[in-house]
């Protein structure tokens, strides 16, 4: 019994049949009753209707003989009709209850009981029923030898002629005058019936044994037979053998399931030699993994390390692990092992130790738990890395430090560390004190913008953050003097924070030297152009002497002077004056010493203002100057009085150069030619001046913008010219080059960048 139950419980093929025959004989037999009851109610109902019609027969047999009443009549009509073999009884009951006739003679004038079914089912009301459907009428009932009976009774009711027949003495208010009660055997329908029962319940209990066999032969075929292929397919699996595969040929699901299960052995096949390998691999990684591993258990003795450790300490097996690491012969005071199997967490910490060699090492321990099924840590992995180079670069990284400070606090440059967003003084080195008379005290904590002038404050706010020099700017030491300084900034990390790291050169006196340089090249071009420039006085001054004289003969002779010759020679006088007055002015205003102050300039105006200057003594020399001018330039930004110098001397060099090469062909001189010309090229503005003099040897080329160089003779040059002009532009962001050719000139191209929009 035990076994079977196994069987049904445990075995797909027994509960599949089993189900599938559950189902089928539940829908059979519920077939069944239903065809039963189905079959049982129509044979009531035909019986029923039989047992009615019957009784209207018996009732409209009797009705003639009532009306005559002819009682000997009516005794032969129900005798004559009970000799039927399905009929049992009948009988005719007055209003009173009272059996008047009857096939049996000794139920006659009997009175029946109110409370019998027959009579109850008129009577359970007050007054009686007098009108009844066919189930009010019919009753079943079982006959002393157990047969069942219908009864089914058929009231009389008053007709006109019965109460109107001189015989009769109904009134006309009864409705009921008596009650016919028929009762026929169902003997025969109900073999009829128990025969029919048993043909159905024979003919599902065989529909069930053939369809439980059919299914039973089918599952075992298809089912069972290929389950027990899976079966024994999977426990090959199970057992690691994956190359053997499942033959199921049935083009339906189990074989689509036996693909899948092949194909799932595939696959494990496959993953279990990546398992493998992985395994390999990590048992090769912890092996050969260049740090120290070990596993300790909750007693600290070593299960397992790697080659590393081993290669390191040569530990023996069972060995506790401060024994191994440390030669001691109890546990370290500090142990992370210890607070992992603690607290189940990770911890680490700083150790050093002493290898098999003797050699003093510092390690790095980061510890792991390793926890059993039910999370309870059952040993701790430690892992050590290997930092003993680090601390030796720290100390040497240590010393390092001690050795840079000394070297900032001592750079004679100031050199500030300041915040990258609010420019705050982080620090700075001692020579702060040297250039702006600060302690360094005093400096930390103060703003970096502090120090400039206050109107340039909010221009280099940013130019701080997004350039990496500021050249010739202005500060003010802790006395309020105006200091020129040069920076440069670059961006570094102090306290793990990102600063500006900026560097003060103090360039004032070197901008005083400079300045003391270009005043002496301007008096030095001045005296160049002296011959010029008196040539250019002494015309105005001989207008002036001229008219002068003409008036003074005409005083002496008392002759009177045309008011129109008058106001001629007048305007004449004052024109020659102002031309006078503005030459002076412009000389004086060259030879004037200034600061150096950037404006938006128009390179046409200046190279026209230069030109003025120097045109007299262009023409004196018979020099020819052609322009090739561009309107409209934009501005740039630039010194226009020292931009100015820069093309006096450009100018005084091309008349040089031409004079050293025309100088002694006279007849030629239609070749001495200065040509300027300005122009757009791209985002610079351009200025070229260039000469038919002798040119520049190649020799020399990469020397004539070095201070003092010079190729006139002694007396004649100060060779600061170019090397000033080389200066002025570079301060201005520009930039100089030179195209020549020897013995036919040389240009001179200057170009200055057009500045942005800020």
């Amino acid at each position: 019994m035990f076994k079977f139950s196994n069987i049904f419980r445990f075995s797909l093929v027994t509960r599949l049949i089993g189900a599938v025959g559950l189902t089928l004989f539940i829908g059979i037999s519920t077939w069944a009753y239903f065809n039963i009851d189905f079959q049982k109610k129509k044979l009531k109902e035909t019986i029923v209707s039989g047992a009615d019609q019957l009784s209207n027969t018996i009732r409209l047999g009797t009705h003639y003989a009532m009306m005559i009443n002819s009682r000997d009549d009516i005794n032969q009509i129900i005798k004559n009709i009970s000799r039927q073999e399905s009929v049992e009884a009948i009988r005719i009951y007055n209003e009173n209850g009272r059996i008047k006739f009857s096939n049996r003679n000794y139920e006659i004038d009997q009175l029946a009981n109110i409370k019998e079914e027959a009579c109850n089912s008129c009577h359970m009301t007050d007054p009686p029923k007098s009108i009844f459907s066919l189930a009010d009428r019919t009753r079943t009932l079982y006959s002393p030898k157990g047969n069942r009976l219908l009864g089914i009774i058929s009231p009389i009711y008053n007709e006109s002629g019965c109460s109107s027949n001189d015989c009769h003495v109904h009134s006309n208010e009864q409705k009921v005058l008596g009650i016919l009660d028929v009762v026929v055997s169902m003997g025969e329908p109900d073999k009829a019936l128990f025969n029919f029962k048993k043909w159905i319940i024979m003919f599902a209990l065989f529909v069930f044994l053939v369809t439980s066999a059919i299914i039973s032969v089918l599952v075992l075929r298809f089912v069972k037979q290929p389950m027990k292929k899976l079966i024994e397919g999977t426990q090959r699996i199970t057992k690691g053998d994956y190359s053997s595969e499942i033959d199921v040929k049935d083009n339906g699901e189990l074989d689509q399931l036996a693909v899948a299960i092949n194909k799932m052995g595939q696959s494990i096949a496959e993953k279990q030699a990546l398992l493998n390998k992985q395994m390999d691999e990590y048992q090769n990684l912890f092996e050969l993994v260049p740090c120290i591993i070990t596993v300790q258990d909750r007693d600290y003795r070593l299960i397992q390390y790697n080659r590393e450790f081993a290669d390191k300490f040569d530990p023996k097996p069972g060995d506790y692990c401060y024994r191994a690491y440390k030669g001691r012969d109890e546990k370290c005071p500090v142990c992370p092992v210890e607070r992992t199997f603690e607290d189940g967490k990770s911890h680490y910490s700083e150790e050093m130790g002493i290898t098999k060699d003797g050699t003093r090492k510092h390690w790095i321990v980061r510890t792991s738990p390793i926890m059993d099924s039910k999370g309870e840590v059952v040993a701790a992995m430690e892992m050590n890395l290997d930092i003993t180079q680090r601390r030796v670069l720290e100390e040497q990284l240590e010393r390092s430090e001690k050795k840079y400070h000394a070297i900032f606090d001592n750079i004679p440059n100031p050199v500030f560390v300041l915040h990258w967003d609010t420019l705050e003084i982080l620090d700075c080195n001692e020579s702060v004190k040297t250039v702006y008379g600060y302690d360094k005290e005093e400096m930390i904590t103060s703003n970096f913008l502090d120090l400039f002038v206050d109107q340039d404050r909010d221009k280099y706010e940013l130019s701080i953050k997004t350039s990496s020099v500021l050249n010739q700017v202005k500060h003010i030491n802790k006395k309020g003097k105006i200091l020129f300084v040069d920076i440069r900034i670059s961006v570094s990390e102090y306290a793990d924070e990102k600063v500006l790291l900026v560097t003060i050169s103090d360039i004032t006196k070197k901008l005083e030297a400079e300045q003391q340089l270009i005043q002496a090249s301007k008096m030095a071009t001045l005296g160049e152009m002296a011959t010029g420039v008196a040539h250019e006085l002494n015309q105005p001054l001989s207008v002036i002497k001229t008219a002068s004289s003409f008036f003074m003969k005409k005083i002496n002779k008392n002759e009177k002077i045309e008011d129109e010759i008058l106001l001629t020679m007048s305007e004449e006088i004052d024109g020659h004056v102002d031309r006078a007055t503005k030459i002076i002015n412009r000389m004086r205003q060259f030879g004037r010493k200034s600061d150096m102050t950037f404006e938006q300039v128009q390179l046409n105006d200046v190279l026209r203002s230069a030109f003025e200057i120097f045109s007299q003594q262009l023409k004196v020399r018979g020099i020819e100057v052609l322009w090739e001018i561009e309107e409209n330039l934009p501005m740039i930004m630039a010194d226009p009085s020292r931009l100015e110098q820069v093309f006096i001397n450009l100018l005084l060099n091309a008349r040089d150069s031409i004079e050293e090469k025309w100088g002694a062909k006279k007849h030629e001189h239609d070749g001495m030619k200065i040509m300027l010309k300005t122009r757009i090229e791209g985002e610079n503005v351009v200025a070229e001046v260039s000469d038919t003099g002798k040119g520049i040897p190649n020799d020399i080329l990469d020397k004539v913008f070095e201070p003092f160089f010079t190729t006139k003779s002694a007396g004649e040059g100060t060779g600061l010219g170019l090397s000033i002009s080389y200066g002025i532009i570079k301060d201005c962001g520009g930039g100089i080059k030179i195209k020549t050719e020897e013995g036919k000139g040389a240009s001179f191209i200057i170009t200055f960048p057009l500045p942005d929009e800020e």
